[in-house]
């Protein structure tokens, strides 16, 4: 055993006057040089558990021991015997370096097949009904107990994600910038089409701009206001057309339809998953109609998160 010097010594024997301290103004290294020497109870080991020359462990001891005014170690024959105090610190010495160590820690990656949790996203029924099939599919397939909850999309869905009502939402590209802390990405374009139902009178092979002004239309209104791209494309060409039914919601429309003369343009996932299980047709409008992207949006905090980055790409695949 290599002998302790005489100063290492005398720092063991000097007197001990207690300190005032703000723990805001403690070396977090002395919470390692402590835990090694209640490990190693001597002081040249301890140094080198840490990677320290004994005169920087010896001094970290000496700062220890001003800080908490009490000696921590006594020499005897077998090395370092901790006091009543050192004693009473090991515990919370110990799980303080367990906290450190969780905070340093690589980050643990995302095991879907092994996960227990739920993920949220917010959407209007239209994107539900687009992404729920596919995203439930994968889900089943690679991670069995996540469980997925669908919630309504507010108007001011950045308020949603900052709150931590959800984890994404899927909503039409916005015009305007970006609230901060909010990140995007297009999940899919969508184009208009217009839905009748077998049969109808006017639409033979397709549709002309004479009979679909002359047919009443439904409106889908989300919140309850007239006007949208179908009203703005016949304004400029000098037309109207009448809206005999306004709604607000996108999966009422088809059924409405299938049962009326009434026509609907909806976008064309949905017109066209509705006439495989409704006696309704698919057909282009006769003006031409702005298609419009729809995106996913979520919170910076959740940007590197490995669950959620995970969960982001199952909802892009879904979209695909």
């Amino acid at each position: 055993m290599r002998p302790l010097g005489a100063s290492v010594y005398c720092m063991l024997d000097m007197p001990i006057m207690p300190a005032v301290h703000d723990v805001a103004t403690v070396d977090l290294n002395l919470v390692r040089v402590l835990g090694a020497l209640l490990d190693e109870r001597h002081l040249t080991r301890a140094g080198k558990r840490l990677g320290l020359t004994q005169s920087a462990t010896s001094h970290a001891l000496g700062r220890l021991r001003r800080l908490f005014g009490d000696p921590l170690f006594v020499r005897t024959s077998r090395g370092l015997d901790p006091t009543a105090r050192a004693q009473e610190l090991a515990e919370p010495v110990r799980e303080a370096m367990r906290a450190l160590d969780r905070c340093f820690r690589a980050e643990e990656p995302f095991v879907a097949a092994s996960a227990a949790r739920s993920f949220s996203v917010a959407a209007a029924d239209y994107g539900s009904f687009v992404l729920a099939p596919k995203l439930l599919e994968r889900l089943e397939r690679e991670a069995p107990n996540v469980d997925l909850w669908l919630r309504p999309v507010d108007a001011s869905f950045a308020e949603q994600l900052a709150r931590g009502d959800a984890d994404v939402a899927v909503a039409p590209a916005r015009s305007d910038e970006l609230p901060a802390g909010i990140r995007s990405r297009p999940l899919y374009r969508e184009r208009f089409v217009c839905l009748v139902r077998k049969g109808h009178p006017l639409v033979k092979k397709g549709i002309d701009l004479a009979s679909w002004t002359s047919m009443r239309h439904v409106l889908i209104a989300p919140r309850g206001a007239p006007g949208g791209v179908v009203d703005e494309a016949l304004a400029q060409l000098g037309k109207r057309r009448r809206v005999a039914l306004a709604v607000p919601h996108f999966l009422l429309a088809p059924h409405v339809v299938a049962g009326s003369d009434l026509v609907v343009t909806v976008g064309a996932r949905v017109a066209e998953a509705f006439a495989e299980i409704l006696p309704v047709r698919v057909v282009d409008p006769p003006v031409k109609l702005p298609g419009f992207e729809v995106r996913m949006y979520w919170h910076e905090r959740h940007h590197r998160d490995p669950a959620q980055q995970w969960f982001r790409d199952a909802v892009r695949e879904a979209a695909g």
